[in-house]
């Protein structure tokens, strides 16, 4: 115990004198928005994960934001060395947000720097906060994004391929409403042949057999998993709704 207080008390010297030292690259502001958005997949890891255990404050608190210290509860027996990049991220509560029961997936609340470490403990500061952090949010390593060139743009080129159709999944945040410019998960990745840049045709049913089919929007492919991938909805007549009809164009 006494080790981790001396830790803790040394952190923001750590800091200070680290400041300039194993940040994440320079990102421009798209691709900061990207790195806040959730992974492609609505799986979460398992096992032992490193975690948030609470902050530096002599305040008991829930929440924690820019400026803050976290403690994370593993050390260099874990594998944590000083200067190392974390996502910390949270799984979504199944249900949240609408019509989409059974959905999870994890919202990124930031990425932080470690700025001090024991073999049990560790100390890291905010680089980027996304949205609120908590105790019991778990880290993984950050990996900067890499995005597609031309995918800020509203193109629609190609036919849509109505026999290579998928669904949008969820929003960020494990929203069932999505407006122009925002993200969204889609049921179609890699093993489907969906790539980083790919353009969807955004499509609503409009009867109970599936037919006819309303244009709604557009949507471009940002980073891709095995099943699911990451789309900026790039167009949108209405609020894209999970569910909703893609259609990759050719």
């Amino acid at each position: 115990m006494r080790s981790v207080r001396v830790m803790l008390a040394a952190a923001t010297i750590v800091a200070a004198a680290g400041s300039a030292h194993a940040q994440a690259p320079p990102m421009s502001p798209f691709e900061v928005a990207v790195a806040c958005a959730p992974p492609p997949t609505l799986d979460t890891p398992t096992g032992k994960l490193l975690r948030v255990i609470g902050g530096q404050d002599v305040v008991a608190r829930t929440e924690f934001g820019s400026g803050d210290m976290l403690t994370i509860n593993g050390g260099t027996d874990a594998g944590v060395q000083l200067g190392q990049v974390y996502f910390v991220r949270r799984a979504n509560r199944f249900g949240t947000y609408g019509a989409s029961a059974g959905h999870q997936g994890a919202r990124t609340g930031g990425w932080v720097r470690i700025v001090a470490v024991n073999e049990s403990t560790a100390v890291a500061a905010f680089e980027h906060v996304c949205g609120p952090v908590a105790a019991n949010d778990y880290l993984e390593p950050f990996v900067a994004p890499v995005v597609p060139p031309g995918v800020e743009r509203d193109e629609a080129p190609g036919e849509p391929d109505f026999n290579s159709m998928g669904q949008v999944v969820v929003g960020n945040e494990d929203r069932n409403s999505m407006a122009a410019g925002e993200f969204a998960l889609v049921d179609r990745g890699s093993q489907h042949g969906v790539a980083p840049g790919t353009r969807l045709a955004l499509f609503r049913s409009l009867g109970v057999s599936g037919m006819p089919l309303a244009p709604v929007g557009e949507a471009v492919v940002i980073t891709v998993g095995p099943t699911m991938s990451l789309t900026r909805i790039t167009r949108a007549r209405d609020a894209i709704r999970g569910g909703d009809l893609v259609a990759p164009r050719k």
